[in-house]
C-alpha cells in the first residue's frame, strides 16, 4: 500500500539508513519523489564493522596483527564509503543538506511537487483503490 501511494513522498534521512531498512523506508528505488540526507548520516549495506569482515576477510585474515587491519579497514570503509556525498554520486540521493535548511528544504519540495499526479497500472492482486 505504501508504495501504491500518489501523494508526495519525500524521504529525509538523518543518521543511519542500512540495507533492506534503507530500502523500504521510501528510498528512491521504491518510489520516493525526492530524497534528502543530512551530511552527519551513514547511508550503506550494513555497519562498517560487519561489511569490513566480509569485504576485507582475506586482507584481515592475512595480515600479522589482524585485530589492527581489521579496524583500519573499518576506518577505510568508513571514511570512503558510508558517508552521504558517496550515496549523492552514487543517485541514492537527490542532495545532501544542511540541519539548519531542512524546514525550508521540505516545504520548497512540498510546493514543487504541489500538482503531482500518478496513474497506478491497474492490478489483479493490487490493494482495492479506497
Amino acid at each position: 500500500a505504501y508504495c501504491n501511494a500518489t501523494v508526495p513522498r519525500i524521504s529525509l534521512i538523518l543518521r543511519k539508513a542500512y540495507g533492506g531498512a534503507y530500502i523500504v523506508m521510501d528510498s528512491q528505488s521504491i518510489g520516493a519523489d525526492l530524497t534528502y540526507a543530512w551530511p552527519t548520516n551513514e547511508i550503506a549495506v550494513m555497519g562498517a564493522e560487519g561489511a569490513a569482515n566480509v569485504i576485507f576477510r582475506r586482507q584481515i585474515a592475512e595480515a600479522d596483527d589482524p585485530e589492527a587491519m581489521r579496524a583500519s579497514m573499518v576506518k577505510e570503509y568508513k571514511a570512503e564509503l558510508m558517508h552521504p556525498y558517496y550515496a549523492a554520486e552514487r543517485g541514492l540521493v537527490d542532495d545532501v543538506i544542511d540541519p539548519a535548511e531542512t524546514r525550508e528544504v521540505v516545504i520548497s519540495s512540498l510546493a514543487m511537487l504541489r500538482t503531482k499526479h500518478a496513474d497506478l497500472p491497474s492490478r489483479k492482486h493490487g490493494n482495492p483503490p479506497q
